[in-house]
Parts: C-alpha cells; structure tokens; sequence
C-alpha cells in the first residue's frame, strides 16, 4: 500500500488544527470542570490532555530532530512500515474504543492538574502544526523516529500517523468525559 505523502500531511494538518481549537475551546471552562471524571475508573479531561503531551514530550522533539537530520528529498508516496502502519491503525479512533493500557511514566492518573495543562496541550499543538510543514520538506519512509518502546524506530510517515491518531481518539475521550459531567455523571477529583 501507498499513501499519498502531500494528502497524507494534509489530513494530519486538518486534524491538529481541530485539535488546537478544540483544546482552545476547554480554555473557557472552569477548572473544576476539567478536572471531574465521568466515573472512579475514567481520567478527567485534564488527565486526558496531560497524557497526551506527555506523549508529546517524547514525539515533538524527536520527529523535530529526525527531520532537522534527515538529507533525504522528499518522495510523492510513502509505503507504510508492517509495525508502524500496525500501530497508527491500532490507535485510530472507532466508534466503540477499546480500552488500552498506558505506560506507567505516560499515565496522569492522580496528578495534581490545572489549567496550565490546556496551554501545554496548545503549544504542543502548534509545534506539531510547524512539524507537519517541515515534514513537507523530507522523505516519509526513509526519516526514521525513536519510539517510547526502547530500541524501535518507526518511519516519520508512520509516526505522524501514530501520533495525530492517540491525539485523536484521547480528544474523542474529552468529549465523552464532558457529555458525561453535562449529563450529571461525575466525580469532583
């Protein structure tokens, strides 16, 4: 399978801009209300979004790196990695998400949140927006970038993929944690 490497950029950057208007939008919402859960089991919204730069803390620099290296021309296709075509399918949003389990070090649960987490969450957002635009300048199967999993390495194209999707479906859960508390059913953390 090919993709399309200038579509592909493009639907990522449509994506990471709903991202960032989304996650402007939680900026007008009491920290009170970011920070209730639907349930015992469940993250808050601010859980959520810690989760996801915490992610971001590893993926923005190392893709930012990757690219700055890379001395490859940019190719029209990419033909996705089995792993990394695997992962950023495993992470795509449906309509009944599954839970998964995070690594420790990338699970929020518990902490002590506020509001600085949405701007963090904001700022992530806009360097990825300025990632995807340099990634129009390289080769996305050939740029390879580290992985959380010690001593993998996945092509960029994969990684975008990976990373816009968590962002995605984590989004997705911000949405339902919300309905929840609209609905009356949360927990004051």
């Amino acid at each position: 399978m090919k993709i399309n490497s200038h579509e592909l950029l493009a639907e990522l950057t449509a994506l990471v801009n709903e991202h960032l208007e989304r996650g402007e939008g939680l900026l007008q919402l009491p920290e009170e209300t970011l920070n209730r859960k639907p349930d015992v089991t469940s993250w808050s919204t601010l859980e959520c979004l810690e989760h996801m730069n915490l992610y971001g803390d590893h993926y923005l620099p190392e893709m930012k790196r990757q690219i700055g290296k890379s001395r490859h021309n940019p190719s029209p296709s990419y033909r996705p990695g089995w792993f990394g075509n695997w992962f950023a399918g495993m992470m795509q949003p449906k309509e009944k998400l599954n839970k998964m389990k995070t690594f420790k070090s990338k699970d929020p649960w518990g902490s002590t949140l506020d509001k600085g987490v949405v701007g963090r969450f904001i700022e992530q957002q806009k360097a990825l927006l300025g990632i995807l635009q340099e990634a129009k300048g390289a080769d996305l199967g050939r740029v390879r970038v580290p992985m959380t999993i010690p001593l993998m390495r996945v092509k960029l194209g994969d990684t975008l993929r990976f990373f816009v999707n968590h962002n995605e479906r984590h989004m997705r859960q911000v949405e339902r944690v919300l309905i929840d508390i609209q609905k009356g059913h949360s927990l004051v953390k």
